[in-house]
This record gives structure tokens, C-alpha cells and sequence, in this order.
């Protein structure tokens, strides 16, 4: 009877990630909790590496989530730098915007939109982050090519995926997609199961 029943939650479990891979969506807000909590091998301090930031510099961010990486990202490109946070999700923003205000940090500015149509200008964009999100976008391909877009010539882009997401993009995949969008792979940091690949425009 438990064999059994431990046969059916593996079904269950294996039917709802083929599902969740095969249905790309936004985390809700209501499961921020796991968008909270850590993030092994994708930590802060390895996306400061991949990224390099440098102060001054404005930088985007797709998906923030509750901040997890907002906040690190405002006070490595200081007072005079900028960070736009986007999502599809006003609660998402305003979680991110309040947990800034009460850290003092001025800099990160949120706006409403779809990472397949965002509204900036070409070659804004010293950088561009994308952690545990591109693989909730329906079309990967068109939201990379619009990350292309903003970015200014020689821009960075970081990815940033863990394994155990129902979306994963695998290294591989994200290659393939991002070199489609004129994005060229420059290195990758940590494994397979959980790294940050750095791309240039």
C-alpha cells in the first residue's frame, strides 16, 4: 500500500513538472516564499562575479522577485547608478520598491511590463539580469532579442539557473536561444545544476 502510494506522488510530482515546463508562467506572488528563500551556488556574491559591476552603471532586472539580488545590485552600482527592476506583477515591484526605500537606497526605479516587449529605448542598458526567469517567459527567443536590443554594444547579460526549478534553461539551451537573439556566450560559472553563464551584446 505505501509502495503504492509513493508510486502515485512520483507520478504526480513527475505529471506537474512536465506540465509546469511545458506551461511557462510568472511565479505567482502568493509563492514568494520560495523566490525568498536561499539560492545555493547562485548566491550574491557569484553574481557580483559574473556581473563585475562597476558603479555608475544602469542595470536591468527581469523578474526581481522580492529584491533577493535588487538590493545587492543597487548598492554595487551606487547613488549615481541606476537599477530597473521589470515584471509582469505589480506586487512583485512594489515588494522589491518598499524593501529598497527602507534600505535607503534611492536608485531602483520599477516598471509594469513584459519582458517580450519592453519599453526603452535601443542601448540603454550597461547590463541586464535574468535569474530563475527566463524559462517562465512563453518565448524565450523574443525576450532575449529585446534584451539584445537594450543593451548597450558590448553589454552583459547574466543568467542565472538552479536545477531544481520546474523551468529550468540548461546551459546548452540558453546558448542556442541567446546566440538566435545575437547574444555570444562569454563564460559560465558553477555546474550545470545550478550556474551563471555571462553573455555580451
Amino acid at each position: 500500500m505505501i509502495g503504492r502510494l509513493a508510486i502515485g506522488a512520483a507520478a504526480a510530482a513527475a505529471g506537474a513538472l512536465w506540465w509546469w515546463r511545458k506551461n511557462p508562467s510568472a511565479c505567482p506572488y502568493g509563492q514568494r516564499l520560495f523566490v525568498e528563500l536561499p539560492h545555493p551556488l547562485i548566491t550574491r556574491a557569484a553574481l557580483r562575479e559574473a556581473l563585475e559591476p562597476t558603479t555608475g552603471e544602469r542595470v536591468l532586472e527581469i523578474g526581481p522577485g522580492t529584491g533577493y539580488y535588487t538590493l545587492d545590485l543597487a548598492e554595487w552600482v551606487g547613488p549615481g547608478g541606476r537599477v530597473d527592476i521589470v515584471d509582469v506583477q505589480q506586487e512583485f515591484l512594489d515588494h522589491t520598491s518598499e524593501s529598497a526605500r527602507r534600505r535607503g537606497l534611492e536608485n531602483v526605479h520599477p516598471t509594469r511590463a513584459d519582458a517580450r516587449s519592453l519599453p526603452f529605448d535601443d542601448e540603454g542598458f550597461d547590463a541586464c539580469v535574468l535569474i530563475t526567469v527566463l524559462g517562465e517567459i512563453p518565448d524565450q527567443g523574443v525576450a532575449l532579442a529585446e534584451v539584445a536590443r537594450v543593451l548597450r554594444p558590448g553589454g552583459r547579460l547574466v543568467v542565472g539557473e538552479l536545477a531544481v526549478d520546474p523551468h529550468y534553461v540548461s546551459p546548452a539551451a540558453l546558448e542556442r536561444r541567446a546566440s538566435t537573439a545575437g547574444l555570444r556566450l562569454e563564460r559560465r560559472s558553477g555546474p550545470a545544476v545550478g550556474y551563471f553563464a555571462t553573455l555580451r551584446s
